[in-house]
C-alpha cells in the first residue's frame, strides 16, 4: 500500500528538482530563480543567420536552466511547462515592449508608417518533427506555448496560441552540424497549414521555441510566416527588423548559379521590406546560449 501511494505521488508531484534534483518539488526557488529571475534580453547567435527576427530569450542555457529544459522535453516532466511558459511570457513582453517603437519602411499595400501595438498577440510555436512527437509522447514547444498564453492572459492580455507550422520535409539531426548546415538544412523545411496564413493576419506575431543555438531553426519559421502571410495578400505581416550580419559562405553564394544569387537576395537582411512584407516578427525562447547574449554590437 505504501508503495502504491509513493508512485501515485511521484504521478502528481515530480520526485526532485528538474534543475537541480531537490526533492519533491517541482522546481525549487534557486532553480526558479535561474529561469526566471532576470529580465529577459534581446540575444543574437554568431553568426547571425539571415532573416533571423529579433529573438528575446529569458535565461542563459547553462546549469539548472539547461536541466530543466532537458528534463521538460527529454524526459517527460511536463509539471514544468508552467514555470518554462513564465519564463517565455517575460519574453514575450519583452520583445512586444521594444518593437513598438520600430519604424517600418513599407507595408505590403506600398503604405509607411509605425508598427501599432493592436491586434492580438499570436504565440506560433515552432513545430517539432512528428516522429520526435512520437517518442516524446508529447510536443515540449506546443506546451510550453500554451503555459506562456496562459500566463498572459491571466495579465489581461489577448493572447492565443497559433500552431500553424509544420514540416513539408524530413531534415537531418543537425547534431554536429555547424551554423551554415544548419541553415542550410533546415532551408525551405516549414510551411504554414492551410489556412494558417488567415489566422495570422492582422496579428502580432511571436514565434516560439525552447532554445536558440545558431538561429537557423527560427530564421526557417520566420520565413515561412512571411511568404505565407504575403502570398495571401489578407493583412500586414510581422516581419523582422534586420541588422545586417556577417555570414560564412557569403563568397559561395555569390559566386553560384543565378538562382542561388537571386535566393540569397530575397532572403538576406533588410530584404523583407523591400520584397513588400512589413511589421514585426518576435521570437520568444526561454533560454540561449551564454554567448548570444552579448549583443551590444553595432
Amino acid at each position: 500500500m505504501r508503495g502504491w501511494w509513493q508512485d501515485l505521488t511521484d504521478l502528481v508531484l515530480p520526485a526532485e528538482c528538474g534543475g537541480c534534483g531537490t526533492p519533491r518539488t517541482v522546481l525549487c526557488a534557486e532553480c526558479r530563480a535561474a529561469l526566471s529571475g532576470a529580465v529577459p534580453r534581446r540575444v543574437r547567435p554568431v553568426p547571425e543567420p539571415p532573416g533571423l527576427p529579433a529573438v528575446y530569450a529569458a535565461a542563459p542555457y547553462a546549469d539548472e536552466v539547461r536541466a530543466a529544459l532537458l528534463a521538460h522535453k527529454e524526459r517527460g516532466a511536463l509539471a514544468l511547462a508552467g514555470a518554462l511558459g513564465a519564463a517565455v511570457a517575460g519574453a514575450v513582453r519583452a520583445g512586444l515592449r521594444d518593437g513598438r517603437s520600430v519604424r517600418v519602411v513599407a507595408s505590403w499595400r506600398g503604405t509607411a508608417g509605425e508598427v501599432g501595438a493592436s491586434g492580438p498577440v499570436l504565440l506560433v510555436p515552432v513545430p517539432s518533427a512528428p516522429w520526435a512527437v512520437r517518442a516524446r509522447g508529447h510536443d515540449p514547444v506546443r506546451r510550453i506555448a500554451l503555459a506562456a498564453a496562459a500566463e498572459l492572459r491571466r495579465a489581461g492580455g489577448s493572447v492565443r496560441v497559433a500552431p500553424v507550422l509544420r514540416q513539408r520535409r524530413a531534415v537531418a539531426d543537425q547534431t554536429g552540424l555547424n551554423s551554415r548546415q544548419r541553415f542550410a538544412n533546415l532551408a525551405g523545411a516549414l510551411e504554414v497549414t492551410a489556412g494558417g496564413a488567415g489566422l495570422l493576419a492582422g496579428g502580432r506575431v511571436v514565434l516560439v521555441d525552447d532554445l536558440v543555438t545558431t538561429g537557423a531553426t527560427l530564421a526557417e519559421a520566420a520565413r515561412a510566416v512571411r511568404e505565407a502571410v504575403g502570398a495571401e495578400g489578407a493583412g500586414e505581416v510581422t516581419t523582422a527588423v534586420y541588422r545586417r550580419a556577417a555570414w560564412e559562405g557569403r563568397e559561395e553564394r555569390q559566386a553560384g548559379s543565378r538562382e542561388e544569387r537571386a535566393k540569397w537576395m530575397r532572403d538576406a537582411p533588410g530584404m523583407a521590406e523591400a520584397n513588400g512584407l512589413a511589421g514585426l516578427v518576435r521570437a520568444a525562447v526561454v533560454a540561449a546560449t551564454p554567448d548570444s547574449f552579448e549583443i551590444n554590437r553595432n
